[in-house]
């Protein structure tokens, strides 16, 4: 396998729900830009999101990016995990707190189904936090699995945590 792959366009999902999560966030987008990780990148608004499983726990932070690499999807995996390691992230049990947490939600067109990633994500689309911010800026990319855009998947998403638009 070689370390990069031909340039594809990327959606990211990013949260955090400890600490300054606007500076967190914020933070790893620059970090992603100036480590040459992702080019061209485009961030959504932030959005505050009631947490998914756990609700005992402070609300989330979410923005998505879309950004263009030509790292191939594992080495991008290396990279955002190696991101939220810096900044901070710690182990917990599924759907508990996160310093910050970068999933790969669409990688081009791909459909990668492995023991250490899948894409697309396989819970994306049933995920509002994920959806919302995605639609923002990338309203009409499809999904490879469904064949359907980014927007109709919001629409039809039967999620009921509630995403508000953060504007301070």
């Amino acid at each position: 396998m070689t370390d990069t792959c031909k340039i594809n366009q990327v959606l990211l999902s990013l949260g955090a729900n400890l600490g300054d999560r606007r500076t967190t966030l914020s933070d790893a987008v620059e970090a992603l830009r100036q480590t040459g990780t992702l080019q061209n990148i485009t961030a959504s608004s932030f959005y505050e999101t009631e947490p998914f499983g756990v609700k005992e726990q402070p609300a989330f932070l979410n923005i998505a990016i879309s950004g263009y690499t030509a790292l191939s999807p594992h080495i991008l995996l290396l990279q955002c995990k190696s991101l939220e390691a810096k900044f901070g992230r710690q182990k917990r049990e599924r759907w508990h707190e996160r310093e910050l947490d970068i999933d790969i939600i669409y990688f081009g067109n791909e459909i990668l189904d492995t023991p250490r990633l899948t894409i697309p994500h396989p819970q994306a689309t049933r995920r509002n936090f994920v959806l919302v911010p995605l639609a923002e800026i990338a309203p009409d990319f499809v999904d490879p699995n469904i064949g359907i855009t980014v927007r109709e998947l919001r629409d039809k998403c039967s999620d009921e945590c509630k995403v508000t638009l953060k504007t301070h």
